[in-house]
């Protein structure tokens, strides 16, 4: 009977012991891997609203983050960084990027997968976005930015319109088809200004800003990456630029903040990890857009600014 009692009483401590380390089935601790596609001002913004709202959201419910911050550099790069982290067996990864979410969508079915900084999650997967996936969208009515321009630049039929982007992202495609429409019902020309290496856009803006009488930008991370370069062209040409992202080079635009946009993301990743929700259980959000003027850049074209 005591020889019995011994091994019951072994049996007991351990289970105590792991219910200890484990947490008795729920963990006090978590491992979040981000991938961002690249460098610039929206995508930092994004990854760090993302990092505030779930370190917050952590410490109210007093568990522990460990959160590993990659930036792949390059659309091609992003396979090697979620690979990193589907080797780790990280709880969930935040994918910063279109290029980042299919990388992320392709490695894994398991392990939950929150995308940011993405226009349209329906043509990303040709309509089936798959059940381990959800995010938040930087989608914005494309209507009222083509009507902004229209109202803001006195723009009428035969005027030119150019859209930049880069035939790399996907999204950029369709923000570009979605203003075209619009523009075109106005009698307004569109002409798509397009290239696959950054090495070809100083050029492409030259050529560009001297046959259009304004520039539009959809939400492309490689134009934004290096909006410098198109801001300076255009400027000395006083052709105005808008864009879906804002950005110093940016004369108006209807936007959203990258920052809180992210931060929803966090949330959403918070859901899931201390609450139980699944991906496929959280709808994809969209923010309400603002419109922002930069009153310098108007001011050196004669746009006027409306009053609040």
């Amino acid at each position: 009977m005591k020889k019995i009692l011994s091994v019951i009483l072994v049996i007991a401590m351990l289970a105590s012991i792991c219910c200890a380390v484990t947490g008795c089935g729920s963990s006090n601790s978590y491992t979040v891997g981000i991938c961002q596609l690249m460098k610039h001002d929206s995508l930092d913004a994004a990854t760090q609203g993302f990092i505030d709202a779930l370190k917050a959201e952590m410490e109210a419910a007093g568990k522990e983050i460990d959160i590993d911050t990659q930036v792949a550099g390059d659309a091609n790069l992003c396979p090697t960084v979620i690979n990193t982290f589907t080797a780790k067996k990280v709880d969930l990864i935040m994918a910063n990027a279109t290029p980042a979410l299919l990388a992320a969508a392709n490695a894994t079915t398991e392990i939950p997968v929150l995308g940011t900084s993405v226009t349209d999650y329906d043509d990303t997967f040709a309509g089936n976005i798959p059940a381990n996936v959800s995010g938040t969208s930087d989608a914005v009515p494309f209507e009222e930015q083509a009507q902004m321009m229209i109202d803001t630049l006195d723009l009428a039929a035969g005027d030119k319109v150019g859209v930049l982007y880069c035939t790399n992202e996907s999204n950029s495609l369709i923000q570009y088809e979605a203003v075209k429409a619009l523009f075109e019902a106005e009698g307004i020309v569109v002409e798509a200004y397009t290239f696959s290496e950054t090495t070809e856009l100083q050029a492409l803006t030259t050529s560009m800003a001297s046959n259009v009488k304004a520039v539009y930008v959809p939400s492309d991370n490689t134009v934004a990456s290096n909006d410098a370069i198109v801001g300076t062209i255009c400027t000395e040409k006083n052709v105005p630029i808008y864009t879906s992202y804002g950005g110093a080079v940016c004369y108006a635009s209807l936007s959203i903040s990258y920052y809180d946009l992210g931060y929803e993301t966090g949330k959403m990743a918070a859901e899931i990890l201390l609450n139980g929700k699944k991906p496929s259980d959280i709808e994809i959000a969209t923010l309400t857009p603002s419109v922002v003027y930069n009153e310098e850049l108007c001011a050196q074209l004669g746009i006027e600014v409306p009053a609040n």
